[in-house]
């Protein structure tokens, strides 16, 4: 016989779910055996610590063990909010789970992060990729250097669509992103985007990686050996780093800065309206600024900040002369006193008559000269087909204002034409020079 000690423990610990009491088939055993003992339904609910009904209820069912149907799903936080996910996705596929996740806690929800990125997970497979090696680099030593293209619809021009080059420079270690928007890459650009970020940075790293665009890579000599543009290698002399390209074809060499594209875009880029460039940069700035440089590295497991702020003792100082290289250009102005450079127009003063003037082009200003004197400076403008016309330079009509038609004046009268003055007299002059003419006629008419 089964002692009440034994039915207990086979018992204990029972399963419970929503409130319905699920038994074993250790337990479904324990209450037959009792049963075939001759104890009582009483008996046996008191031994088992279940109520008589259910004692009944699983005599008269037998040794099966009882199913049960599938139970209502209980809601969770996120439930309100994947149709907006599923939405999102729908439109834009790449968008980050960390970008998503601002988005719907500015709606209102509150729930933890691992609910969004497991729910994103299932509606947004991740495409099977083969196995990369991981290349680090000890703080201070690299930066890695890229353009990336992207396609931008301004609320300013919504009918039309706009290519800008998005530059990136990424520090190998700490993962630190300097990144700008600009309407070319031409060599000024990549010259004036150094100069800005290592102002950020607050150093120089040892060695810059570059893909091989044309700006930085002229290609191989005979030997092998890459040829770097002189521009560039003027620049890295004045701050002191040493460029290095990657092998043709081999994206991956620069993963740091592929990868930070994507986030980009990803992450800040896609699905968010930009009124022109400059709204572009300055939002840019903002996001790297309270997002991806404070993130938590998924690589790293630091925070950027932080790494930064050790990565930045091992920079190499700034220089302490500017770098001030010069491309000195001729140009002629135009009938409305402009100068055209790269596509775009300065003004210059009224007063120049000369036709040509001499154009220094630095990283970031023009500067003008007229015989040997600086007339005008400029910050350079992005893109092409822009004008730029100084308050100092025009009197009427206002800036940016078109030239009013030129109307050709009547011919002065000889005895004002210009460089001929008129000597003013007193009137008693004029009045004795009139009785003299008047005299002269009385004497000289006919009898």
């Amino acid at each position: 016989m089964f002692r009440r000690e034994s039915a207990r423990s086979l018992l204990h610990g029972v399963d419970w779910t929503g409130g319905a009491r699920v038994l074993r088939l250790e337990e479904l055993l324990v209450i037959h055996q009792l049963r075939e003992q001759g104890e009582s339904i009483s008996e046996i609910a008191r031994r088992t610590g279940l109520d008589r009904k259910t004692v009944r209820k699983y005599l008269k069912q037998g040794l099966e063990r009882p199913t049960y149907g599938p139970r209502a799903p209980r809601p969770r936080v996120i439930d309100p909010y994947r149709k907006y996910l599923r939405d999102r996705l729908e439109r834009y596929p790449t968008l980050s789970a960390m970008r998503l996740l601002r988005e719907i806690r500015e709606l209102g929800y509150g729930g933890g992060r691992t609910a969004v990125t497991d729910y994103i997970a299932t509606i947004r497979p991740r495409p099977v990729t083969g196995f990369e090696h991981r290349f680090e680099t000890p703080a201070g030593h690299q930066a890695q250097v890229d353009f990336a293209q992207f396609k931008a619809v301004f609320t300013e021009e919504p009918d039309r669509v706009q290519v800008v080059w998005l530059f990136s420079l990424v520090l190998g270690y700490s993962r630190y992103v300097f990144a700008r928007f600009v309407r070319r890459q031409d060599l000024h650009t990549v010259v004036r985007c150094h100069l800005e970020a290592f102002a950020e940075l607050g150093g120089v790293p040892r060695e810059v990686l570059y893909d091989r665009m044309k700006t930085a890579v002229l290609g191989e000599d005979d030997d092998g050996l890459v040829r770097y543009h002189p521009a560039l290698l003027d620049v890295a002399r004045h701050f002191g780093f040493r460029p290095r390209a990657c092998a043709p074809y081999r994206a991956k060499t620069k993963g740091k800065v592929e990868r930070v594209f994507r986030y980009v875009r990803e992450d800040f880029f896609l699905g968010t309206e930009f009124a022109d460039l400059h709204d572009l940069n300055a939002r840019l700035g903002q996001w790297r600024e309270t997002v991806a440089n404070r993130r938590v590295h998924g690589t790293t497991g630091r925070r950027v900040g932080e790494a930064f702020a050790e990565e930045r003792e091992a920079l190499k100082e700034l220089p302490a002369h500017p770098y001030t290289t010069v491309l000195r250009l001729q140009r002629r102005l135009s009938r409305d006193g402009m100068v055209s450079v790269e596509g775009n127009e300065y003004s210059v003063p009224d007063c120049l008559t000369g036709p040509t003037v001499e154009v220094h082009r630095l990283a970031e200003q023009l500067r003008i000269y007229d015989a040997g004197q600086l007339v005008a400076e400029h910050p350079v403008l992005e893109g092409r087909g822009e004008r730029r016309v100084a308050p100092e330079h025009r009197g009427w009509p206002p800036p940016g204002a078109s030239p009013p038609k030129r109307h050709k004046l009547p011919e002065p009268d000889r005895a004002h034409r210009p460089g001929q003055c008129v000597i003013e007299r007193p009137l008693g002059v004029y009045e004795a020079l009139g009785k003299a003419l008047a005299g002269a006629r009385v004497e000289g008419a006919p009898r």
